[in-house]
């Protein structure tokens, strides 16, 4: 099974690529970034 490492998943284009990755077999992995508390 491949692997997609996924950046900004959370996203609309990264939500959409992700959803097509798995519908193609693929192992998808997100990385999602912590918001600033600034």
């Amino acid at each position: 099974m491949p692997t997609a490492l996924v950046t900004g998943i959370t996203g609309q284009d990264g939500s959409y690529l992700a959803e097509f990755l798995l519908e193609q077999g693929y192992r998808v992995v997100g990385m999602v970034r912590r918001t600033s508390t600034i």
